[in-house]
Formats: C-alpha cells, sequence, structure tokens
C-alpha cells in the first residue's frame, strides 16, 4: 500500500470509529442530549475536555502562532487555558448546581431577568460562531492536504461528519467520539515530539536533563522567610495558649 492509502484508510478507520461511538453512546432523552445523562466517570470528562482544548485551534492555530511569534506567541496559549480554567471553576459548577443546561438559561434565572437571558444567547452565539469558524477550517485544512481535496469540499465532509454524530448523540455521543480523538490527538503530539528530541538531543525528553544547569533555589527560600519575617508570623506565633 502506498503511503495515499494508508492515509486515506486511517482517515477512513478513525471516522468510522466516531460515528460508531456516537450510535452506541445514542442519547436516549434529554437528560442525555445536553449533558450526557451526568453519568460520565471524571477520567473521560477530563480526556474529552482535554481534546477539546487539543482542537484545531490549538493544533494548528496556537502551533503556528508560536512558531511564528516565537515566546510572545505563548501569551495566547496561557489566556486561552486560563479561559478554561475560569469556565471551569466559576460558571460549570452553577449549571450542574441550578440544572440547567445552557448558559443563557442559567443566566436569566439566576439574575431574574429576561434582558440578561437575551443578552446571553447573543453572547453565545457571537462567541460559538466564532470559534466554530475557526475550527471547521482548520478541519477544511487538514481534510484538503490528508485527502488532496480543496478546503472548502473538506469543510463540508468535516462538518457532515460533525453534524451526524452531534445530533445523533448529543452531549453523551460528543463525549465519548472526544475521549477517542484525545487518544488519537495525544499520540500524534507525542510520537512526533519524542522523535524530533531523540534526532536533537538523544533524549526522549530532554527536559529531565536540564536540572544540572538550573540555579539552586536557595535565593527564594531567603525570600520567603523574609515574607514570612515581615508578616510577623513568627512575632504572632510565639507563646502558648495559656
Amino acid at each position: 500500500m502506498s503511503v495515499r492509502d494508508w492515509t486515506y484508510a486511517i482517515v477512513v478507520v478513525s471516522f468510522a470509529l466516531y460515528v460508531g461511538i456516537a450510535i452506541w453512546a445514542k442519547a436516549k432523552t434529554t437528560k442525555d442530549f445536553y449533558v450526557a445523562g451526568t453519568d460520565v466517570s471524571p477520567l473521560a470528562n477530563g480526556m474529552a475536555t482535554a481534546a477539546d482544548w487539543m482542537s484545531a485551534a490549538s493544533f494548528l492555530g496556537m502551533a503556528g502562532i508560536i512558531a511564528f511569534a516565537g515566546y510572545d506567541g505563548s501569551v495566547y496559549l496561557m489566556g486561552w487555558t486560563g479561559g478554561y480554567v475560569l469556565l471551569a471553576l466559576l460558571l460549570a459548577p452553577y449549571l450542574r448546581k441550578f440544572g440547567k443546561f445552557t448558559v443563557p438559561d442559567f443566566i436569566g434565572d439566576r439574575y431574574y431577568s429576561q434582558s440578561a437571558r437575551i443578552v446571553a444567547v447573543f453572547c453565545a452565539i457571537f462567541v460559538s460562531f466564532t470559534y466554530v469558524a475557526g475550527q471547521m477550517r482548520g478541519v477544511g485544512i487538514v481534510f484538503s492536504r490528508f485527502l488532496e481535496v480543496p478546503v472548502t469540499t473538506g469543510v463540508l465532509i468535516g462538518m457532515a461528519i460533525v453534524f451526524f454524530y452531534a445530533v445523533l448523540g448529543g452531549m453523551k455521543g460528543i463525549t465519548y467520539t472526544q475521549v477517542a480523538q484525545y487518544c488519537v490527538l495525544i499520540f500524534a503530539y507525542l510520537v512526533p515530539a519524542i522523535f524530533i528530541s531523540i534526532m536533537i538531543t538523544g533524549n526522549p525528553i530532554p527536559q529531565l536533563g536540564f536540572g544540572g544547569q538550573v540555579a539552586g533555589g536557595e535565593w527564594l527560600l531567603d525570600k520567603l522567610d523574609g515574607l514570612h519575617q515581615e508578616l510577623g508570623f513568627a512575632a504572632y506565633t510565639e507563646g502558648s495558649k495559656a
């Protein structure tokens, strides 16, 4: 088999797996469709969230901007990751607590305001459209390279596949599909990184060899000790309860 045949086979098998998982995890209730039935394990949820983060925007866009802008490009990466953390800590728990499926529904009930609900709807549409547009463009580029088709055709193929398993399986199908995608993405990340590291440094994990080059941490301990003294912890905690 030629390289092109192997590429076609891998792509077809991967998407057949995703569609099969969506059919297996087909949503049967409204709760399954919107929140995956709330019975997904923490490990599966974490893998699905990581796969969302390792999307076309990060796999292609972030890698490209860091390669183009150098260290300055990492600012976008940190901001994006920080946004995920804020979303997970400040919004997701309260959606579950209030029993709501969507952010506009939660905002409207939380603040007793139909106007706030409408504003949240427009914000959600704008943010989702912007994000999905970038994602679909990335999907089109990937398909155009692998299948040697125009980018527009690649976008249409990607949209059709995602539409199928999203509508059929809902959030439950998407979650378990993302778990499978996580395995593919983490493999695609680690294998090239390991081989490039071996080629350049002779070590699959070169970061482990940096320990001998890092300066000692005594200066940090001195700073912390000075802060401890300036705050007066020692003076305030001396003596006994008597």
